[in-house]
């Protein structure tokens, strides 16, 4: 899917999720992006840190991270109707997630939107974003 038509969002009127196509499209590029990502964090060497981390089926895992970006980037709050704030800090203080761990979230998700062809101005925005959020997920040094 390429993306290079889309424009960069007026901070002031538009939402990332309209800049992902709105109604329209941004819940399919978002369904996308989370399957390309998990898709790449279950099979890349890179990411086997990361992978162990979770269950083995990652079903719900997909669906959540679909819900919670679907209201991240602006779009239907879908994770706070079905389990209210998003707490992502206290949800993730069961796993051990450090700077690898980060960096191997932020490599798969970077990956999966060049996989998937984002405009590099899309994807410089998404990820300086999701970096952000990232960081925020560490409990433990290293």
């Amino acid at each position: 899917m390429a993306l290079g038509d889309i424009q960069e969002p007026n901070a002031a009127k538009q939402s990332l999720f309209d800049w992902l196509g709105g109604e329209a499209k941004g819940t399919e590029v978002i369904r996308e992006l989370v399957e390309t990502f998990y898709d790449i964090m279950d099979s890349d060497p890179k990411a086997a840190g990361l992978r162990a981390i979770h269950q083995a089926d990652l079903t719900e895992a997909r669906e959540k991270l679909f819900m919670f970006l679907s209201g991240w980037t602006g779009g239907p709050q879908l994770y706070v109707e079905r389990y209210g704030h998003p707490r992502l800090r206290a949800r993730h203080m069961p796993f051990q997630i450090g700077e690898s761990e980060r960096d191997q979230w932020m490599y798969c998700m970077i990956k999966a939107m060049h996989t998937l062809e984002f405009e590099e101005t899309l994807m410089r925005h998404i990820a300086n974003q999701l970096y952000g959020v990232a960081d925020f997920m560490r409990n433990r040094e290293g």
